[in-house]
């Protein structure tokens, strides 16, 4: 299956990546893909953060590729896409009050 993800480029301490088009049985760092769809730079200094090509990501999804949930979180901000966003972060666990440590001992 074909998915549209983030793979990272950049040094060490300096963050920036691009939006590929690759199988879902690569990993991310193995560096093979289909196609360059995009840049990302979280860092930002020349004031392009991201730059999409959206038409060629609707014509991949169009296809039967599959975004990653920032990915689809990118298209809906840029209204490349329509829907809603998806929740990313990790569900936070409940925090366990001191007494109950010191009781579970």
């Amino acid at each position: 299956m074909l998915k549209i993800r983030l793979q990272r480029i950049g040094r060490k301490n300096d963050p920036s990546f691009r939006a590929v088009l690759t199988d879902s049985k690569n990993s991310t760092k193995s560096g093979k893909f289909l196609e360059i769809l995009g840049t990302y730079n979280p860092r930002g200094e020349d004031g392009k953060k991201r730059v999409l090509n959206a038409d060629r990501i609707k014509y991949w999804m169009s296809k039967g590729a599959k975004c990653s949930d920032t990915m689809h979180n990118f298209l809906v901000h840029d209204k490349a896409i329509e829907g809603k966003k998806i929740n990313v972060l990790p569900k936070k666990k409940p925090t366990k009050k001191r007494k109950e440590l010191k009781a579970a001992k």
